[in-house]
């Protein structure tokens, strides 16, 4: 095999290019591959899809916040507030998934306002997870907690509210221009 490899080079020799391309050759391909855009179709998925990672982030971010070790949830008080609890996030869940289906940008700073919102609440919420560790008997910092997930549950069906106003409102912009 050696062999047939110094046989090529051999019958190969001084057939190789060893010219360097002209003055200003780097430059014009430079340019060429500055000349080329992305089409506006990856554009548009790419937008949606870094929309959907900083949604999915945000959401991990809300679940790492509102479970937190360092305070004490009310699921550890009783199963009934488990059950509660469990209701809560998995309402607070479903009203995020509808919200996500309708992002677009007509929507996108209703969604972002309304996610603000949603995170001071949660901010609330850990330090209310902070006062129950300190005191298990105060019903006050129970009944908080409960409002605190009410609240947010209300935030989320007021912003689907407002964008199903916001697609009757286009609708009706469309049908008086059609």
């Amino acid at each position: 095999m050696k062999d047939n490899l110094e046989h090529i080079f051999k019958n190969l020799e001084n057939q190789f290019d060893l010219e360097e391309p002209s003055i200003g050759h780097f430059n014009r391909f430079e340019a060429r591959l500055n000349k080329t855009t992305t089409p506006k179709k990856n554009f548009k998925l790419f937008s949606y899809v870094a929309v959907a990672a900083s949604i999915v982030l945000l959401f991990g971010v809300w679940l790492g916040t509102s479970f937190s070790s360092s305070g004490m949830e009310l699921a550890t008080i009783s199963p009934e507030m488990q059950e509660t609890q469990s209701y809560f996030v998995s309402v607070i869940k479903n009203e995020l998934a509808t919200i996500e289906n309708e992002r677009n940008n007509d929507t996108e700073q209703l969604i972002n306002d309304a996610l603000l919102q949603i995170n001071k609440l949660e901010d609330q919420y850990s330090k209310l997870t902070l006062e129950l560790k300190e005191s298990t008997e105060d019903k006050r910092i129970i009944y908080a907690m409960i409002s605190n997930f009410q609240q947010r549950i209300d935030v989320l069906q007021s912003l689907l509210i407002q964008i199903e106003d916001l697609k009757q409102l286009k609708t009706q912009n469309n049908e008086k221009y059609v």
